[in-house]
């Protein structure tokens, strides 16, 4: 095990199974202020804003999760990536040194979060969803509800992540849903800190010119569909516009998970109009072909296509479990509706067609979107940072990254 000088500062790492713009987003502010120790990947490639000498790629636990993703059902190859995880583990403690600070999320490196505890540093729970218990009974009950004999993810994995909780300093939370689902379980404000996950706002932005005569109402649905992402009530709720709205079509995108599937085949008479997974700029096109964007969601901690959607400019229908329905204002930015109610969601994207069709209608900037920008996520980070007297202003102004 290598030890670090008695002169060298403490640095963080950053230790997750794949490449996402959150955890990325923690690697590159580090990175710019010369905090990054590593940035270890379970992956064969890591991101262009990290120079190498700071990457750790574990290219294996790539392979295995590609291959699986590829012959086994969707529930199935998200169980076998939860079983990696230990593997990952080992191989993230083995380059560890002591006073390290480590930043991963829920059930990734249990063991390393321990040991860096245990040798003097601090560990960061990447709160991508709400707490495991409040997540595990919101899904649970949904599976009841619709008959799917599965549980939310594989048990193991929740086991998994509970257990990671007993060695967490701080929650990085991106929203008050995912904020509240902690303080209802004991954890104290001061070591919740909110960081928004940001947006690439030079991609996602509103159109400049005014909405299409032609065109008739367009719903959005951007990422997965799934019984955890409300899919049901969403395509219930535009059967009821439909009865207001006889035009009104649907944009999915089709990542279909196991627990939906059934359900879809249910409303196979819809206009729906379906999509692969697309890279960031197709994305953003085919948002601003749309006029409301709908995600009823039971669970999320900031669902980041909601957010895409309203820095481009169309109001926003979401459930309060979302994270996102933090930004909106309703009748500004979108409306906030309950879980679970069709109704609901139909009345309100009804009450924003009023408004959508009239001619003229330009969709514009419907938040603040200097909240969503990598600027705004990088300051509060190291503020926070400083705050915990983990790193002091000398270290920043003397990175030559730095552009603070």
């Amino acid at each position: 095990m290598n030890r670090r000088s008695p002169k060298e500062p403490a640095r963080v790492v950053v230790a997750v199974p794949a490449r996402t713009i959150y955890y990325n987003s923690y690697a590159r502010t580090l990175d710019r202020i010369n905090l990054l120790r590593f940035y270890a990947l379970g992956t064969r490639r890591g991101i262009p804003e990290i120079p190498p000498e700071r990457t750790r790629l574990n290219p294996l636990i790539g392979l295995a999760t590609f291959l699986t993703a590829k012959t086994l059902s969707p529930f199935r190859a998200e169980s076998f990536r939860f079983r990696l995880h230990p593997w990952l583990d080992r191989w993230v403690k083995k380059q560890l040194q002591p006073g390290d600070h480590i930043i991963s999320s829920y059930g990734y490196v249990n063991e390393s979060f321990e040991w860096v505890r245990r040798h003097g540093g601090k560990t960061f729970l990447d709160g991508g969803n709400s707490h495991p218990e409040q997540f595990w009974a919101c899904i649970s009950e949904e599976h009841r509800r619709w008959g799917y004999n599965r549980p939310p993810f594989a048990e193991y994995h929740h086991r998994r992540s509970l257990a990671t909780l007993e060695h967490v300093d701080y929650v990085l939370s991106p929203s008050s849903y995912v904020s509240n689902s902690f303080l209802a379980r004991g954890f104290k404000q001061e070591r919740i800190l909110k960081n928004i996950y940001p947006v690439n706002l030079s991609v996602f932005k509103a159109d400049d010119m005014p909405r299409p005569k032609n065109r008739p109402l367009t719903i959005i649905n951007t990422g997965s569909l799934s019984l955890r992402k409300g899919t049901p009530y969403l395509l219930d709720a535009v059967r009821l516009i439909q009865q207001k709205i006889p035009n009104a079509r649907l944009l999915l995108t089709r990542i279909i998970q196991d627990d939906v599937e059934e359900v879809l085949s249910r409303y196979s008479d819809l206009p729906i109009e379906w999509a692969p997974a697309l890279p960031h700029p197709q994305l953003a096109e085919r948002l601003r072909s749309a006029d409301i964007f709908v995600l009823p969601s039971l669970e999320e901690g900031l669902v980041r296509t909601a957010c895409e959607a309203m820095a481009c400019g169309l109001p926003a229908i979401l459930t309060p479990h979302t994270g996102a329905n933090d930004f909106v204002k309703p009748g500004v930015s979108g409306e906030v509706v309950p879980i679970r109610d069709s109704k609901a969601i139909a009345e309100a994207v009804i009450k924003w067609a009023d408004i959508i069709m009239q001619p003229g209608y330009q969709p514009s900037v419907t938040i603040d979107k200097s909240l969503l920008s990598f600027e705004h996520f990088e300051k509060t980070f190291v503020g926070q940072l400083k705050d915990l007297g983990l790193i002091r202003d000398e270290c920043i102004s003397n990175s030559p990254n730095a552009s603070m």
